[in-house]
């Protein structure tokens, strides 16, 4: 084989980088030209903790020489074509947090993920595989398993020995050939999401309600005995499901007949309501603990560059949007036909619907080249905050928003409506804040306003090639909006800032991706 240049693993090495993404056509050509390996160098870069090599057909197999990587807590090999995984390799990264195999071609999974103690995810959707390791079950820290559209017939019993998979909180399975689901399944404590939509399924256990957390649950597309929970199925929510399951009219399963009398049936209530209120208070503990953990912020790789566009945050910012998202969007063309407007109207689809008409988050573009740094992300008061709004003059915060209130109320008069629209109802989550939150670049010119609007000096044209995104919200959800956002984008560098201490200062690097997990 072949030990050619590869420019990214190079700077990777020169610069000590932690991350490094490899995908696309032109490294696919370049696995292909060295027969189908990945280059021997990319495993002496030890201090890489996200390693990414995605969409490369040619790359069927992943040499044993990846365990060399002891620091990686991140490995995705998604939309390649491997048919195995090294398994004494895999073993060797204890450190592994996050393992993502989705679409490629394995039959199986080895059985030395059990030594990875610090497992939380694996993505193993879209493969081949027809059975699990038992062995999966010594992963303490398992929360997240994601085996959907594969050929599995059923779960390893182990999966459900109480104690095992005590983390485990997501469990998707969809698109398989699963006939049972065994009624140990209440031994998961910590169970919230279950789809097993589209499967062989023809029995439901009552145990199932039993699950103390299962919040979400998707079961469409299994043809079941009881017809009339099957129909359940298919238009009720999880909690009216489990009420059917719990009271056991769920034809040939392991609950309560419905000959049952009622009087057994609201005792058995009555106990599950007193053992409720005794775990009341642990629950509640662990839920403040589980909100708690979201906070933390662990972030990958700072860049040490002194060309990077720095980021700084105010302590005031806390009391009214406390949380931001930046990514540099590069390789945008713009230029042909509308590509513009269908930015645009991109932008506006997920302001309307994972945003909830702002509400929730907002996400503002800007042209890059006419950023100038550092920037500041602040909170000040309305009568002194200025900013020149897309189309429009000069005007302070304060009476811009009264301006685009008095629009909204002019519209809903039109309309004849008995409120303002969903597109309006972002302007009153400002109401009763002190200081308004905004980006203000270095010249001291605001360039955003959220959630209100964006700067006329940072306007995106069709000439723009890179762009600066902010995404900022009052709770922490913009963390799970991030991902969808750069779904809809090339490539991006993120960084998730909580603005609870005296001062942030985190650099957007040039680099493919930088990660930050809450």
């Amino acid at each position: 084989m072949e030990d050619c240049c590869w420019v990214e693993i190079e700077t990777a090495e020169r610069d000590k980088r932690r991350e490094l993404v490899l995908q696309g056509s032109k490294v696919d050509s370049r696995i292909r030209d060295g027969g189908g390996y990945l280059p021997p160098q990319l495993f002496r870069l030890s201090l890489l903790n996200y390693l990414e090599v995605s969409q490369c057909r040619s790359l069927q197999e992943l040499q044993p020489s990846i365990g060399s990587l002891t620091q990686l807590q991140s490995l995705i090999l998604c939309h390649n074509q491997l048919t195995a995984l090294p398994a004494a390799a895999l073993g060797q990264l204890r450190n592994l947090r996050v393992l993502d195999v989705s679409n490629n071609h394995l039959q199986c999974l080895p059985t030395e993920l059990r030594n990875l103690n610090e497992l939380n995810t694996i993505n193993a959707s879209c493969n081949r595989l027809q059975i699990l390791p038992a062995e999966l079950c010594m992963c303490q820290k398992l929360a997240v398993l994601n085996v959907s559209h594969n050929e599995l017939s059923r779960f390893p019993d182990e999966f459900f020995i109480a104690g095992r998979l005590s983390a485990l909180s997501t469990l998707s399975a969809s698109e398989n050939a699963i006939e049972e689901l065994p009624g140990d399944i209440c031994n998961l404590p910590s169970l919230k999401s279950l789809d097993l939509s589209s499967n062989k399924l023809s029995e439901l256990p009552s145990e199932l309600a039993d699950c103390p957390k299962l919040k979400e649950m998707n079961l469409k597309g299994n043809k079941l005995s009881d017809k009339r929970l099957e129909k359940m199925l298919n238009g009720c929510q999880t909690k009216a499901i489990l009420d059917y399951l719990r009271a056991g009219h769920h034809g040939k399963g392991k609950g309560k007949v419905a000959g049952s009398s009622k009087e057994d049936l609201k005792e058995k209530d009555r106990r599950k309501k007193k053992d409720k209120r005794l775990k009341g208070v642990q629950n509640e503990e662990e839920d403040q603990v589980e909100e708690l953990n979201k906070l933390v912020i662990r972030v990958l790789h700072i860049s040490e560059s002194p060309s990077a566009l720095v980021v700084k945050v105010t302590p005031v910012v806390k009391d009214v949007r406390p949380y931001i998202v930046c990514c540099l969007v590069r390789g945008m063309n713009l230029k042909p036909g509308n590509a513009l407007k269908r930015f645009l109207a991109a932008q506006n689809k997920l302001h309307d619907e994972i945003c909830e008409k702002r509400t929730v988050a907002t996400i503002a573009t800007h042209e890059l080249k006419k950023v100038k740094g550092p920037l500041l992300y602040d909170a000040r008061p309305p009568q002194t905050l200025k900013i020149a709004p897309l189309g429009r003059n000069e005007v302070k915060a304060a009476n811009l928003l009264q301006q685009l209130k008095q629009e909204a109320e002019e519209l809903r008069k039109q309309k004849k409506r008995p409120n303002v629209s969903g597109l309006h109802k972002y302007l009153q989550l400002l109401d009763g804040k002190e200081n308004y939150p905004c980006v203000v670049d270095a010249d001291g010119d605001v360039i955003s306003f959220p959630p209100i609007t964006n700067s006329d000096k940072t306007k995106v044209k069709t000439s723009a090639r890179t762009s600066l995104r902010f995404n900022s919200c009052a709770k922490l959800s913009c963390v799970d909006i991030t991902a969808p956002v750069l779904h809809h984008v090339k490539s991006g560098t993120l960084v998730v800032m909580p603005c609870f201490f005296k001062q942030h200062a985190f650099n957007l690097t040039d680099g493919r991706r930088l990660n930050c997990v809450a």
